[in-house]
């Protein structure tokens, strides 16, 4: 705390005696905000959102900046359909969508390119993050329900641009980063560089990070362009585990001291995740209409994860949580030398005709993607027993004493897409993905292989109706998929066995409207996604103790239900733009074999989320904006069961931003101050491993940054 005062004090000095000049308010964050209002993660081209029958959410760049995010896992506080799902600091961010966890492996996208998103996503070099809600079966050969993200990287600019800025966030953490831009000719270029001291709220949490990105234009003729890009990222910081259970109580989160990393142990080593990713994109025009695009991209990870691991209490025989005294059962776990590598390449035509009196605006494609991951043995070994005042020394045990798991996957997709106007009001929207799926799997020590094909066709369909010019009406219907195959392991009946692909289902009312100075939407879904559940040979029911002497069969049984309402909207009026969004979610498993888990909600999912945004340009003082951020989420369950529960949660976040011009040079300040009430409470309670897991909200932490354009 002693280093921070004076930072914040001279950047509030700067912030009160620079020049000023008069500019519009800024948005905070607008769904469908880019300059073509579209999302091209939807893969219908350039329709605007507002006129599109599906929910997504584009959040530029300036908008994470204003609230002061970094990070892929901080992106919850700005739209409600958007929750923490096991967000750990320092490690890979994990997000639930409409309730479900996205799979880190299947559903992120990176300029439409599918990315294995176990690692840390640096967010310096792009654009947008671009939000696709709903089943995505005609996005994704295999997903899990509740959407997709996509990342948009940053092109070069039509105008020069030079960009610098400094960033500051208490106690210690700093980052350095510059942006420029040229264009010469039929050459553009683009460079963007980073570098990070990470030293957040968390003890025991300081690391650092890079970024390098390029990206390149080259205009080959009036018809044709190629385009390159190419990244190189670095993080090394420790992770923080998850407080839990204390026996059957739940903690107050007021008696826990949320600055506290029970990774903290003197030979606790950061997890390290290094990235490279490249891309080429070729795009023609073949006619006026008829545009085609090549794309491929491959995406090298390395990860060294590495943590004193809290899990389970041995004194209680209690794995699912810590003892009631507050101690653990601390391990040494470590899985050095991971590799990861996604190689995906992508051919799509798309025109616009005229056929049978009615225009089709059509895509067919065809993406073919690889993914493999090579792991050495780990480290998973008992050390003794930890104390919740993170106070007690352990000896470390670094030996590698487990097998990890190698997979190999290749998929083909074949897409076709079309969006029909019926009439000057009527659209219909169809798209058909069809996906040749080949996953295969063994331990480091050669057991427990498997190896499977699959194939399966997932198809998607919707109406529109432009009730007036602002206003459209639409309903959808879509259907995912995900593909798993029973563990090898000798307790399963059907070890190593493939399962049928589980078909998820959605069905989307929605309503949108824009105006000049309102715009807003609301979406009614209902998604029903098959389960699979352990049904024990004994009672034919599903069941938590299948064992060598309760054997099991892995297999569907039951539907997670997840309905729902989500409702936007933005106004502007004067010098006020607001901002908000809010999801009603009643998700409930049901039709399970066993009679006691029907009617139970999902662990880590609240009923309701509220986020709120505002800016107000003072007009006392040009180029000043007021900047609030208020995120309300309701209560989750706990364990399984629903035995336990926390309450709901309210977090306010307030800034300022300054913009004014200097010999050209254009100059903006941003201060401010998270969770101004520095209100206490459990933010998330994900059940991970079989283990009930705490994370507290974040204290109060003060941050300022400086971007200068030259």
């Amino acid at each position: 705390m002693s280093n921070s005062r004076p930072t914040l004090l001279a950047a509030a000095a700067a912030l009160c005696c620079a020049t000023t000049f008069a500019q519009s308010v800024q948005t905070v964050t607008i769904t469908g905000s880019r300059s073509s209002g579209s999302a091209g993660v939807a893969g219908f081209g350039d329709v605007p959102l507002s006129q599109a029958p599906f929910s997504a959410t584009v959040l530029e760049a300036d908008a994470l900046q204003d609230a002061g995010i970094s990070g892929l896992g901080d992106i919850t506080r700005l739209d409600a359909g958007l929750t923490d799902a096991y967000n750990a600091p320092g490690y890979w961010g994990q997000l639930a969508v409409r309730g479900f966890t996205l799979d880190n492996r299947f559903n992120y996208r990176r300029d439409g390119l599918p990315i294995n998103a176990q690692t840390a996503l640096p967010t310096g070099n792009k654009a947008a993050l671009e939000l696709f809600k709903g089943t995505s079966g005609i996005q994704a050969g295999t997903s899990a329900p509740g959407g997709l993200v996509n990342l948009v990287v940053k092109r070069p600019t039509a105008q020069p641009l030079t960009a610098a800025a400094i960033e500051w966030t208490e106690p210690g953490t700093v980052a350095l980063s510059a942006d420029i831009s040229r264009r010469q000719s039929a050459l553009a270029w683009r460079f963007n560089a980073s570098a990070t001291r990470l030293d957040p709220t968390t003890r025991d949490s300081q690391g650092h990070a890079h970024l390098l990105a390029g990206a390149a234009t080259w205009q080959l003729g009036a018809a044709e362009t190629l385009e390159a890009e190419v990244e190189l990222n670095r993080q090394s910081q420790p992770s923080t585990p998850g407080f839990s259970l204390l026996g059957n109580q739940l903690p107050d989160a007021s008696d826990i001291d949320p600055r506290l990393n029970l990774n903290n142990q003197a030979w606790s080593l950061p997890v390290v995740f290094e990235g490279r990713t490249g891309s080429l994109r070729y795009s023609r025009d073949l006619a006026p209409d008829l545009q085609f695009t090549a794309q491929a991209m491959q995406q090298r990870l390395r990860t060294d994860d590495r943590i004193a691991f809290p899990f389970g209490c041995s004194n209680e025989d209690d794995y699912t949580r810590y003892c009631s005294d507050g101690s653990f059962d601390l391990y040494d776990f470590r899985s050095e030398g991971e590799r990861r590598t996604s190689t995906a390449g992508d051919l799509a035509i798309q025109g616009r005709h005229t056929i049978g009196g009615f225009t089709h605006q059509w895509t067919a494609g065809l993406l073919a993607t690889r993914y493999t991951a090579r792991l050495g043995r780990q480290a998973y070994n008992w050390v003794g027993v930890g104390t919740l005042d993170g106070q007690a020394a352990l000896p470390p045990d670094p030996a590698l004493t487990d097998e990890n798991t190698n997979l190999t996957e290749r998929s083909t997709e074949w897409r076709l897409q079309d969006r029909v106007e019926l009439g000057r009001r009527w659209q219909l929207w169809a798209g058909l993905r069809h996906t040749r799926l080949q996953r295969a799997s063994v331990r480091t020590d050669g057991s427990r292989a498997t190896d499977y094909h699959q194939s399966f066709t997932t198809p998607w369909l919707a109406v529109s109706w432009q009730a007036t010019p602002s206003l459209t009406a639409y309903a959808s219907w879509g259907e995912g998929v995900e593909s798993e195959v029973a563990p090898n392991r000798s307790r399963y009946l059907n070890a190593g066995q493939a399962l049928p692909a589980l078909i998820s289902r959605q069905t989307e009312l929605g309503l949108k409207q824009r105006l000049d100075t309102l715009r807003w939407q609301l979406a009614w879904f209902d998604i029903q996604r098959p389960q699979w559940h352990e049904i024990l040979q004994s009672t034919g029911m599903a069941g938590d103790n299948c064992s060598d002497a309760d054997r099991c069969t892995l297999s569907a049984d039951g539907d997670a239900r997840h309905r729902g309402l989500e409702v936007e909207a933005e106004w502007q009026a004067g010098a006020l733009n607001l901002r908000g969004s809010a999801m009603w979610l009643h998700a409930r498993l049901e039709g399970a074999s066993n009679p006691a888990l029907n009617g139970l909600r999902p662990t880590n999912v609240p009923a309701h989320s509220v986020k709120l945004q505002a800016a107000w340009n003072v007009d006392a003082l040009p180029g000043l904006a007021v900047l609030g951020f208020l995120s309300r989420e309701g209560d989750r369950m706990v364990l399984p069961d629903n035995s336990i529960g926390t309450d709901g949660w309210t977090r306010l976040d307030l800034g300022l931003r300054y913009a004014h011009v200097v010999d050209g040079r254009r100059w903006t300040w941003r201060l401010g101050v998270d969770n101004v009430a520095d209100a206490r409470a459990w933010k998330e309670t994900p059940y991970q491993y079989g283990h009930a897991y705490l994370y507290p909200l974040a204290p109060r932490n003060w941050r300022a940054a400086l971007n200068v354009t030259l």
